[in-house]
């Protein structure tokens, strides 16, 4: 019988039965290292290892981990208000309450959501968290494989494309290099939808805050952090703003465009030059006409 792995913080890889061979834990892994920023449990020693050398020389990472979770909630609850009841959560990560579907029944009681990651643990976590909800689902997968996730059987179960979906990409496309083409993962995701689909996109970079005029790129620590990812699962890969605008192709971006995280529409007090500058990511949303 295969060793079954389980995270320091209790076994759900037991409960979905994942093997040694299945789960990754000899390197660090994006999603989870995002859980800890968090502070979550659902991680493993080399998972915090690695976050906490980012941690660090980045000590307002956490900072940028809130402040990209409270844009995804903003923009999933502005699509949810202008009547777009089904969404397609890719990477979603360890589930952090408030979730996609929670946020989205705030203002559409019937959403319909669509989890998909490519992490084991996840999809162990996603069925105790996430698809326990009527009219949610989740898809083990790769972002980088877009035609295979849309070809699932769970999301033809749940999704009509003949009406709006909003498909978030929230903090996921920074680890798909260039030649794996993350702006063809965008076309591929759009040709599937129809217009008045909504593209909610978040992405990390490090470029300093330009209204901030004692703005600068810590280039040592920018390496530092890069040299983390360089050994998890997947690559960290930093963009500027103009190569973020270019990913949302065919979606027309609404007001304000893409800015800084915090910027994207608060609905609270606005955070300083300075608190922004350490806000490494850019975030956004396209619309499909």
């Amino acid at each position: 019988m295969s060793d079954i792995v389980s995270p320091a913080h209790g076994d759900p890889a037991a409960d979905r039965g994942f093997t040694v061979e299945e789960i990754d834990t000899s390197r660090p892994h994006p999603a989870r290292m995002y859980d800890y920023y968090l502070g979550g449990w659902d991680n493993y020693e080399v998972d915090r290892e690695a976050a906490d050398r980012v941690i660090r020389v980045h000590p307002q990472i956490r900072d940028s981990a809130r402040a990209n979770r409270a844009f995804m909630q903003r923009a999933v609850r502005d699509a949810a208000d202008s009547g777009i009841e089904q969404f397609l959560d890719l990477g979603t990560g360890i589930p952090t309450s408030p979730s996609t579907h929670e946020v989205a029944r705030e203002s559409a009681p019937d959403a319909r959501v669509v989890y998909a990651d490519n992490d084991p643990i996840v999809a162990t976590h996603a069925g105790a968290r996430l698809t326990s909800a009527p009219g949610t689902g989740f898809v083990l997968g790769d972002v980088r494989a877009p035609a295979k996730l849309l070809a699932d059987p769970v999301v033809h179960a749940l999704i009509d494309f003949d009406r709006p979906v909003a498909v978030l990409l929230v903090a996921v496309l920074h680890f798909v290099r260039d030649d794996e083409d993350p702006a063809g993962v965008v076309t591929t995701l759009a040709d599937a939808l129809p217009a008045g689909s909504r593209l909610i996109l978040s992405h990390a970079t490090g470029e300093p805050y330009e209204a901030y005029e004692q703005g600068r790129t810590d280039e040592a620590a920018r390496d530092d952090v890069l040299n983390v990812y360089k050994n998890a699962t997947a690559t960290l890969n930093l963009r500027g703003k103009a190569a973020v605008e270019r990913l949302f192709g065919p979606f027309r971006l609404q007001e304000p465009g893409v800015v800084r995280v915090p910027l994207w529409r608060p609905d609270g007090p606005v955070p300083t030059a300075e608190e922004i500058n350490n806000t490494i990511f850019y975030g956004g949303v396209g619309i499909k006409e």
